[in-house]
């Protein structure tokens, strides 16, 4: 199987602690459950940052924020920067994208060589933050807690008549695909929006988790004055103090979401039973992966933003035949799905992989070598510089020009409840850790690089504004009058092609 084809299955904001070798027991996830089975599942898996637009940037090329320039979500992703879908389609693949992706910039393609939906979120620079005012909420855009204590049922929302059509439109292109008028390999990326916040779920799937034994997070509210600095900002930003969030609301907003991961355990089984059908599924890589995670009220904290586990970890399933089927427990990255596609299927990235920050995963699936050490990066709203974080066998550190060292021990202490940046006892840790941090990031420069962007962005954005307005978002081509029976096609012809299996295939 030297040219398999590719199916990437992507969800928003799926927290990675609840895949601690596939999903958790209480979720109700069958098809999730059965392609872990078969999956190589990389347990300690982090995103490269933990918001939207940056970690779907970074999933796709490989490359660090302070590599791509996505630092938020209104940063434009520049159509120089390689993707795995441009590495993919210049190695003769067919690429198509069902669903979100968070491009911002007028290239919405980014090396798909079509896209079957428009975007659910923005293209433009409206939601860029602004480090020149510290401490500013922007109200139209903010996350506020609404999601939390409006939480509930409902049959249809935005985001699940999105996530609807992307369904859709993917289940007809694997149709389409199936039924072989291209004879290329392909690659179809089918990203979701949910179990992203509004904690608001189809009632049959609600349903699932009246007696839920997780609907109270494991870690009660941290009092404001006892947060980390950054968990400040972000409860801040959020407008916590506006909110009174009880514990209904959380077990309520916890349930919503803890559904939402079964709507889309739906969608996907659907999606894999059209791979199985149409006799695709033996040449077939499979994918499965968040962008980010959600803190999930665990701490008092709602959303991602943060490098706590709930935000920054995120489950990673690869089905593969070149892959055993076992747990990894050494840590990984969003960064690493691109080099490790390119050696599943044989692509020789020599020349681009000095400015690529992944490894591919193909050795350590295998038991035959450790990833380096994984870094993350966030310089988005709720923070007033950069923060970065590593992540070396059970510690992680965390570092941000503005606040003290936060090191803590995963193995010991999974919860991040102690920082041990003070302790004598790990002093050779915090150092070691902090030489090769200050190796790998220039925190000044970086904050500078953004500060620019950021002014950049907000005057170009004012300037679009006035006048005539044209829109980056992507506009979905639909050739109606090359679908179905036209009287330019002969029927005969069209019904046979149309058919799979065709008549007289077993």
């Amino acid at each position: 199987m030297s040219h398999p084809n590719i199916l990437i299955l992507m969800v928003d904001q799926l927290n990675g602690t609840l895949f601690p070798d596939g999903p958790a027991d209480f979720l109700h996830a069958p098809n999730l459950k059965a392609l872990a089975a078969r999956s190589a599942r990389f347990a300690n898996t982090y995103t490269a940052s933990p918001l939207c637009a940056p970690a779907r940037a970074s999933f796709m090329s490989g490359q660090l924020p302070s590599r791509t320039r996505v630092y938020d979500n209104a940063a434009e992703f520049t159509s120089d920067v390689p993707t795995f879908a441009h590495h993919l389609r210049r190695a003769g693949y067919h690429t198509a994208l069902s669903g979100k992706m968070h491009f911002v910039g007028p290239d919405q393609l980014h090396g798909f060589e079509e896209r079957l939906t428009t975007d659910i979120y923005p293209a433009d620079f409206g939601w860029t933050p602004d480090y020149s005012k510290p401490g500013e909420r922007i109200d139209w855009w903010y996350h506020n807690l609404g999601s939390v204590t409006g939480a509930g049922d409902a049959e249809i929302t935005n985001q699940l008549e999105y996530d609807d059509e992307v369904a859709y439109h993917a289940g007809r292109k694997l149709y389409d695909l199936a039924r072989r008028h291209d004879a290329r390999p392909w690659c179809l990326t089918v990203s979701f929006t949910h179990p992203h916040d509004p904690y608001v779920a189809r009632k049959r799937f609600w349903d699932l988790y009246e007696d839920c034994p997780a609907l109270d997070p494991a870690v009660a509210p941290i009092p404001f004055e006892a947060q980390d600095p950054h968990a400040r900002r972000l409860m801040l930003a959020s407008d916590h103090a506006a909110s009174h969030v009880t514990p209904q609301d959380v077990r309520r907003s916890r349930r919503a979401y803890f559904a939402n991961v079964s709507y889309i355990d739906e969608k996907i089984g659907e999606l894999i039973d059209i791979l199985e059908r149409c006799r695709m599924a033996d040449d077939t890589i499979v994918v499965f992966v968040s962008d980010h995670g959600d803190m999930l009220g665990e701490r008092g904290l709602w959303f991602k933003m943060s490098f706590f586990e709930g935000s920054a970890r995120v489950p990673l399933m690869i089905a593969a035949p070149q892959l055993p089927a076992r747990r990894i427990d050494r840590a990984a990255s969003t960064l690493d799905v691109l080099p490790t596609l390119a050696e599943l299927v044989g692509l020789d990235l020599s020349g681009v992989m000095p400015w690529t920050d992944g490894e591919s995963l193909v050795a350590a699936a295998r038991g035959e070598r450790l990833r380096a050490p994984v870094p993350i990066e966030y310089a988005a709203e709720g923070s007033y510089a950069p923060l970065v974080a590593l992540r070396d066998g059970p510690w992680k550190l965390v570092l941000c020009e503005l606040d003290p060292p936060l090191l803590t021990n995963l193995d010991e202490d999974p919860h991040e409840l102690r920082n041990r940046a003070d302790d004598p006892d790990c002093a050779d840790i915090l150092a070691a850790m902090t030489v090769a941090m200050r190796a790998r990031w220039d925190l000044a420069r970086f904050d500078a690089e953004v500060r620019a962007s950021q002014a950049r962005r907000h005057v170009v954005y004012e300037a679009l504004r006035n006048g005539a307005y044209y829109p980056w978002d992507f506009q979905p081509l639909q050739k109606a009058s090359e679908r179905y029976m036209r009287n330019h096609m002969d029927l005969n012809v069209l019904e046979d092609a149309q058919r799979y299996p065709r008549g007289g295939d077993d």
